[in-house]
């Protein structure tokens, strides 16, 4: 069995006897137990600029795991991460194109750390191991990688939306950054979408073409580009929601809530999870149906992110006074209608405030998936489940049909859906979370990364299986 090489930006360091905290940790650490292999990436830490850059990554075995970590220059940060990532790439891939902000410095810093990154890892590499990219910090590690002389297999996975071309075109570079792409055997998207507009682009820009299902030739390489929408651990985050009523956090919200019904939304702080438009339409719910005022809760947990980049400064600012606002103009002495908790809740209690809950409001602006969507499914009482109110424009929409679906931007909309989940029958209740924890049981993480591993193994001539299509379809 091929041993995996892991690339992504920040390296997830698992401790010894500890279990993954979520995203990527909880995704691919079994496998590299399994397999064994490296995970690369940023160690979290900077050096001066006027430092010298070691030559090797630092190498730490933890948790049975390998990680090859590395220190970035202040500079190189701010501008491969701060910059051109998060400042361009972000709200681009995001569609905000009005957010996005290019710069030639910003980019040569981009650039400039994978091929840093490259030059580290390639001598770490033997000649039969897998190497899997992840997201949109690294898109030209494969390039730089095959540069330096390696023939591995390398797959890419972009855990982002992939835009439409009128909206990719706006980047200087987007021939470079498909190109880019392109040196990957397998590219794999969230959603059906992300394949059709790239798909759209590389005919478009005239630089290739599908051949068959799963099949494309881009700048002259037979590549494989598949949809493979990333997955919870599913049966173990319902075990833990289940065991959920120990926890004290959980005993003690339950107890604040004096019966009342709990409407629970749960984001990194980001312009693109919509936070401000759900709070609109919370208060316009409570406008328009004075009925439910003292007898629900909107609790919205966001950590903090990005605080590096001042624009995620502001956003925390205006959310706060947005939500305070809110509260000012429609509490009363013993109710408050918004609870904001601006910090980071463990997964047990997370798990618990999900299955307490009678509402998930996931309605992001846009998203490459959402997992926030397949968790609240995952902790439902089954006897009892609350409704999922999930965005349109969630990647998850293109799987969990047992949501209420609503356009975040039309404020009044969500507010009749909030009205709607919250009187919503039993019996309806059940039919809906049957067929999504259905869905995302079958369909959980380990299928997600059986599935792209199988595809990144074999030949890039073969088509995707039919279980695979059917999932994604």
């Amino acid at each position: 069995m091929s041993r995996l090489i892991v690339v992504s930006n920040r390296v997830p360091m698992l401790k010894p006897g500890a279990q993954a905290a979520g995203g990527l940790a909880v995704a691919l650490s079994g496998a590299m137990q399994e397999r064994g292999g490296v995970w690369f990436g940023w160690s979290g830490r900077t050096i001066p600029d006027d430092a010298a850059q070691p030559e090797h990554p630092k190498t730490v075995e933890s948790g049975g795991l390998t990680y090859a970590l590395v220190d970035l220059k202040q500079r190189d940060l701010e501008e491969y991460y701060g910059g051109f990532s998060n400042r361009m790439l972000w709200p681009l891939f995001h569609y905000r194109m009005d957010l996005a902000d290019f710069t030639r410095v910003a980019l040569g810093g981009y650039y400039r750390v994978n091929k840093l990154f490259a030059r580290m890892l390639a001598p770490m590499v033997q000649p039969s191991d897998l190497v899997w990219v992840h997201d949109y910090h690294l898109i030209p590690m494969a390039a730089e990688l095959r540069a330096a002389g390696l023939k591995n297999r390398i797959g890419f996975y972009l855990h982002i939306p992939f835009p439409p071309p009128d909206i990719l075109t706006v980047l200087p570079n987007h021939a470079d950054i498909v190109r880019g792409l392109a040196a990957h055997d397998v590219i794999g998207f969230q959603t059906p979408l992300d394949v059709e507009n790239f798909e759209t682009y590389v005919r478009r820009e005239k630089v290739g073409r599908r051949l068959s299902a799963g099949r494309f030739v881009v700048h002259g390489r037979a590549i494989r580009v598949e949809a493979l929408p990333v997955g919870i651990e599913t049966k173990a985050f319902a075990e833990t929601a289940a065991a959920s009523g120990r926890n004290s956090l959980v005993r003690r919200m339950r107890e604040s809530m004096l019966g009342r019904k709990l409407i629970i939304g749960v984001d990194r702080l980001d312009y693109s999870k919509g936070i401000a438009e759900r709070i609109q339409a919370f208060e316009t719910f409570l406008t328009l149906d004075d009925s439910w005022r003292g007898r629900c809760t909107f609790l919205q947990v966001t950590p903090k992110s990005r605080e590096e980049v001042p624009e995620y400064a502001a956003m925390e600012r205006a959310v706060a006074e947005l939500a305070g606002r809110v509260n000012g103009a429609h509490a009363e002495l013993d109710w408050t209608p918004i609870r904001y908790v601006n910090r980071t809740v463990g997964r047990n209690a997370l798990a618990g405030l999900y299955r307490m809950a009678s509402v998930g409001l996931v309605t992001p602006l846009r998203d490459g998936m959402n997992l926030v969507a397949k968790e609240f499914v995952a902790a439902q009482d089954p006897e009892d489940p609350g409704v999922l109110l999930l965005s349109r424009f969630a990647g998850a929409a293109a799987e969990m049909d047992g949501a209420l679906l609503t356009n975040p931007y039309d404020v009044d909309g969500t507010a009749g859906a909030i009205a709607r989940a919250l009187d919503m029958p039993l019996d309806e209740r059940v039919d809906r979370w049957k067929r999504m924890f259905a869905r995302i049981s079958e369909h959980d993480v380990a299928w997600w990364r059986r599935s792209y591993l199988e595809a990144l193994e074999g030949d890039a001539e073969t088509s995707p299986t039919a279980d695979r299509l059917k999932a994604v379809s």
